[in-house]
């Protein structure tokens, strides 16, 4: 009976391990990013195309401003990429470099907007900042985990 019962489970674990290799992977360009899964925050740098789609549905972007949005994007992970590869730096100086990279990308994409935007924006990097600010206090300690707010970042 156990050895019926054995031969059952090691016939069904071939089974579903040939059912699963019989399964094509989606090709590279239909494939979720890696993201954010389950509403969980994504690591790492974010794609400048995705990020220059969230703009253009926050801030009602035209064609002319997207093109320059990604490009500043794409410029600043370049610079970042560069940054985090010098090994040279303490990682004092490669956080200081990186913020100042992306400050001076959140400046440049300011100016591409109009008036109405940058007030739209303005309110976004308040946000931001106020999660940040939050997020360095940490939450409270009273091992309930409660009050855990700022866990993840104000959608911009």
């Amino acid at each position: 009976m156990i050895k019926r019962f054995m031969l059952v489970l090691i016939t069904a674990g071939l089974i579903s391990i040939a059912a699963a290799q019989d399964t094509p992977a989606p090709p590279a360009d239909q494939q979720s990013p890696p993201a954010a899964e389950n509403g969980h925050m994504r690591h790492g740098p974010p794609d400048p195309a995705q990020r220059t789609q969230e703009l253009t549905k926050k801030l009602n972007l035209n064609a002319d401003q997207q093109n320059k949005v990604q490009a500043a994007l794409e410029s600043e992970r370049s610079q970042m990429d560069t940054v985090r590869q010098d090994s040279s730096l303490s990682p004092q100086d490669r956080r200081a470099k990186m913020m100042d990279l992306h400050k001076g990308t959140d400046a440049q994409i300011r100016e591409i907007l109009d008036p109405a935007q940058q007030t739209k924006w303005d309110e976004m990097q308040a946000k931001r900042q106020q999660w940040m600010q939050n997020r360095r206090q940490g939450p409270p300690n009273d091992g309930t985990g409660a009050g855990q707010q700022g866990t993840t970042p104000p959608q911009q």
